[in-house]
């Protein structure tokens, strides 16, 4: 009787690799159904390498190897060479500025030959690992706010460095390693100051600046009036209110005009208002526009996008209009159908049904990721493991969302979905690096 060969199959969660199968197998058919063309023959153009589903198939079957090879590879590995990768990271982010190729508004893609590569999605392993490596070591003591710094920075460091290449988009992913540093002890009114700042922000964009200035105040003097009593004994709690308000009022009033004017970009801001369906008031408004230019300007803005996004998705009612019968997506009607806006091409082409089984995989994956961090042993293994499902967390919930109009668009792929090489390479190494750690659960490392 044949045996599997247990160095490669011991401790391996196959459900993993079956659900990675597939959700590559669904973004196959999507490139597939909206960029094949009438006469080509489907299987020879499979191997051309000239299609983008060839294209795709080629790294697919490139990332497979990859794993392969991941899981051959000792556990200890990764944990030792955390450090050294992620200086690697930082390097090829680096190298993005004196090499890079604008294509589409983004400056942080270096073309190597017919191939385009992007560190900034090839770096969410380092810092992954990274981030992993350092809460794992036995002098940190991550209630100490030391720690929390150096760990903090571990993770916008590389972001930082993905904004100055016009990539807001990715990075923003990085933030998401924050639900990393909350499991490992992170207080929670740090996460509550990050969602107050976010609120603000939004506030500041849907209502008027007067009114919401009078507002804060008014919540101010309210929480002064609920903590009289305790004034008395403690005045620190009337200098916190008094400070927040001060902060609030400087966000507001200061900070995030200056960001939207001179951190952003002006499509970036663009799409943050055109979100919230409000006129853009730092755009240069010296030159009148006529009929036809508000026009032209509508119809190529990014609420054109997410409208015909949500007519694709709309129009694909139960079951769909099958692979090669979507019209809005086939004929280039939604900008970015193969990419950032691939789920209305399954919505289309399958459906209420296609779109109920592909957000199911990603409902079953992330869940199985956190009961395997749940399960391991090590620190490093559970912070890694954390790391990738609060990546795959975020790409998967803001690329769904802004593609039906609840978030701004920004620009992420949807795993192993999304049209994409680096892409699809990046998020197969992090969910095989999990496969092999968590084989070695039992395993303590460092």
């Amino acid at each position: 009787m044949n045996q599997r060969n247990p160095a490669i199959s011991k401790g391996i969660d196959w459900s993993l690799i079956g659900i990675y199968l597939l959700l590559v197998v669904i973004g196959l058919t999507a490139i597939f159904a909206v960029t094949y063309k009438e006469g080509d023959p489907i299987i020879q153009s499979f191997f051309r390498f000239k299609t983008d589903y060839s294209k795709q198939f080629y790294f697919f079957c490139l990332g497979t190897l990859i794993g392969f090879f991941i899981l051959l590879t000792d556990s200890k590995f990764f944990a030792a060479t955390a450090n050294l990768g992620y200086a690697l990271g930082i390097f090829m982010l680096l190298l993005v500025f004196p090499f890079h190729s604008p294509i589409k508004g983004t400056e942080s893609i270096i073309k190597l030959g017919a191939f385009n590569f992007q560190p900034a999605e090839l770096c969410k392993i380092f810092v992954a690992l990274a981030l992993a490596k350092y809460l794992s070591r036995p002098e940190t003591d991550f209630t100490k706010t030391r720690a929390q710094l150096i760990a903090a920075g571990i993770a916008l460091f590389p972001a930082a460095l993905t904004l100055l290449q016009s990539e807001t988009g990715l990075a923003l992913v990085y933030f998401s390693f924050f639900i990393v540093m909350y499991r490992e002890g992170l207080p929670s009114v740090i996460l509550l100051i990050g969602i107050a700042v976010t609120a603000l922000v939004v506030a500041t964009i849907v209502i008027e600046p007067d009114t919401l200035a009078i507002a804060l105040t008014v919540l101010a003097a309210l929480l002064i009036y609920i903590f009289r009593r305790q004034i008395k004994r403690r005045r620190q709690i009337l200098t916190t209110i008094i400070f927040l308000w001060v902060l609030c009022v400087g966000l507001q009033r200061f900070a995030v005009p200056y960001a939207f004017k001179n951190v952003l970009q002006k499509h970036q801001v663009e799409r943050i208002y055109d979100l919230f369906g409000k006129d853009n008031p730092y755009l240069d408004k010296s030159a009148e526009l006529t009929t036809e230019e508000l026009k032209k300007k509508k119809e190529s803005g990014t609420s054109y996008n997410v409208r015909q996004s949500k007519i694709a998705i709309g129009s694909g009612r139960i079951f769909g209009k099958g692979i090669l019968n979507a019209t809005q997506t086939r004929y280039d009607f939604v900008p970015e159908q193969r990419t950032d806006f691939i789920f209305c091409t399954v919505g289309e082409g399958f459906g209420f049904a296609g779109s109920f089984v592909l957000l199911g995989l990603y409902l079953i994956l992330l869940f199985r990721i956190v009961t395997i961090a749940e399960r391991q042993r090590s620190t490093f293994s559970r912070s890694y493991a954390y790391g990738v499902a609060a990546v795959f967390f975020f790409h998967i919930a803001i690329n769904i969302a802004m593609t039906v109009g609840l978030a701004p668009v920004i620009g992420i792929p949807l795993p192993f979905v999304s049209y994409g090489g680096t892409s699809l390479l990046t998020f197969t190494i992090l969910l095989f690096i999990l496969i092999r750690l968590d084989a070695d659960r039992q395993m303590v490392l460092r």
